[in-house]
């Protein structure tokens, strides 16, 4: 069996679908203005504060594309594949091909090893694969729930599927071994991008990939 270790590492949306998004948050805060119109009989003092502050809640509706598949970039993945050396696939500026890549790596492989892979990086990977039109090269992967196999995903077994939200540093930690987030973590990606930190964040993706690995092989106790 071939297992792949994998994390990624993503970027908010580009210039290029900032219409798309506007349209999408003047949508989000007409329905928030309709829920306070309901329980304020201040109607016009909550339209001009909340109209006040639209430039800023915008900036922060697209850095949260982030987390969105929809319009979120994917600017890095790093993976290993049993026990050989972590590697990086990062084309920046042609995510499609970053993509490509990954799913000629991921074709040969059985099971996929990740930190909450289910509910971010494989479901952002394919909902980005279905966006540029990048077909998987394993199109029947079972996403399935209360499973360890095809996907292993090391918060949600170490929670043992419960409603916790476990960071992968923590459990490193737990576990005695090294803090993969030296230097940076996945909230700073942004910023050390618009600075040209891409290798910062590719040396930074694969230490998650390695510390991913570590801490796999300390749960299913095979060191």
């Amino acid at each position: 069996m071939t297992t792949l270790y994998f994390d990624i590492e993503t970027l908010p949306a580009e210039e290029s679908s900032f219409d798309k998004l506007k349209y999408l948050f003047e949508k989000k805060l007409e329905k928030e203005r309709m829920k306070r119109n309901r329980k304020s009989k201040m109607v016009d003092e909550v339209i001009y504060t909340e109209e006040s502050k639209c430039a800023k809640n915008f900036d922060d509706f697209l850095v949260n594309t982030s987390f969105d598949g929809s319009f979120g970039r994917v600017l890095c993945i790093g993976y290993a594949i049993d026990d050989k050396p972590t590697k990086i696939i990062c084309n920046d500026g042609n995510e499609k091909k970053t993509l490509e890549e990954f799913w000629n790596v991921a074709q040969n492989c059985d099971l996929f090893v990740g930190h909450n892979v289910m509910e971010f990086d494989f479901k952002f990977i394919y909902q980005r694969s279905i966006v540029l039109g990048v077909k998987p090269t394993i199109p029947n992967l079972s996403f399935a729930r209360y499973r360890s196999s095809p996907i292993y995903d090391t918060m949600k077994e170490w929670v043992k599927w419960g409603k916790d939200h476990v960071g992968l540093e923590h459990i490193a930690l737990a576990l005695g071994l090294p803090t993969p987030k030296d230097g940076i973590d996945g909230s700073q990606v942004a910023q050390v991008y618009s600075e040209g930190g891409i290798e910062k964040i590719c040396e930074y993706c694969k230490r998650d990939v390695e510390t991913t690995r570590a801490v796999y092989k300390r749960m299913i106790f095979s060191k």
